[in-house]
């Protein structure tokens, strides 16, 4: 699938490094995230700038990933081409993710 991670000030961010989230990838993404998310860093950000195109499916998986995280961890967007965005919005997934326009916007606003 293709993430990258790191972990700053207490924060992990997760790349993805694919130009596609769809459902032939959803599946690979969803263990992906799994793998990279067991750690108890409190806010993950999902760094989404390298992907043009989702779908449903991928739709699915990133909702899936923050349900993996639980009740006491949070999934933060940043980075998300118009396109995408416009994804989320449509689909009212931008009133369960906070989506922010770079990764230093979400880093900025820390964990509040």
């Amino acid at each position: 699938m293709g993430l990258s991670s790191r972990t700053t000030e207490g924060t992990q961010i997760i790349t993805v490094q694919c130009d596609r989230i769809d459902a032939a990838m959803a599946i690979q993404f969803k263990e992906d995230m799994r793998a990279e998310t067991e750690n108890d860093t409190r806010r993950v950000i999902l760094g989404l700038s390298n992907v043009e195109f989702i779908d449903s499916s991928g739709l699915g998986a990133i909702v899936a990933s923050m349900k993996q995280l639980g009740d006491e961890r949070r999934l933060d967007l940043a980075g998300l081409h118009p396109v995408v965005e416009k994804v989320f919005r449509l689909t009212r997934m931008d009133t369960v993710f906070k989506l922010f326009n770079s990764l230093d916007e979400a880093l900025s606003a820390g964990s509040n």
